[in-house]
């Protein structure tokens, strides 16, 4: 085997690994985005026995996962209102942050698995994430600071493995 074929492998290992982060981290930032639009709707359902609804209209109540424009909502409720409490975050600032974050990520989670622009989404995949993770430090959720770091890492990674991603739309970026 000549250097020449040993230098092609490598390169194809590099380039794989690029494209596996690529593809975890878009997953990653468009389930995100898609969850800000989860909502659930409660139902009755009669209850059977053995496929066999019973004779005595007994019903179960159920809950079901939807998405929808009307459930969106950027920032959790639970975590909504403790931001709102924070006296380092503006009130016009959280508005407009719990209007942004869906998109923003399923923006960036859309052109990093395409690949256009793919350091420019890295980098601005890592601002988002960084103030993800500033939120969280302000509110003493420090298991969420850890899991955002991961990202982070995961990110710093793939934009040093930039030069072996093969698979873009737009690479000059």
């Amino acid at each position: 085997m000549s250097s020449q074929d040993n230098n092609q492998t490598d390169t194809l290992g590099l380039t794989l690994a690029m494209l596996l982060l690529r593809v975890w981290l878009s997953f990653r930032c468009l389930i995100a985005g898609i969850e800000k639009f989860a909502g659930t709707t409660a139902s009755s359902q009669l209850v059977a026995i053995d496929g066999v609804p019973n004779e005595y209209g007994l019903t179960a109540d159920a809950s079901e996962k939807v998405y929808a424009f009307s459930n969106y909502h950027g920032v959790p409720t639970a975590l909504y209102d403790r931001f709102v409490a924070e006296p380092l975050i503006p009130g016009w600032g959280l508005t407009l942050y719990d209007w942004l974050l869906g998109p923003a990520l399923l923006i960036l989670g859309l052109t990093l698995l395409l690949g256009v622009a793919t350091r420019f989404s890295l980098f601005a995949m890592g601002l988002l994430y960084t103030s993800l993770t500033i939120g969280l430090i302000l509110i003493a959720q420090d298991a969420g600071v850890a899991w955002l770091g991961t990202h982070i890492i995961l990110i710093v990674i793939a934009l040093q493995l930039v030069k072996y991603n093969r698979f873009a739309l737009l690479k000059k970026w």
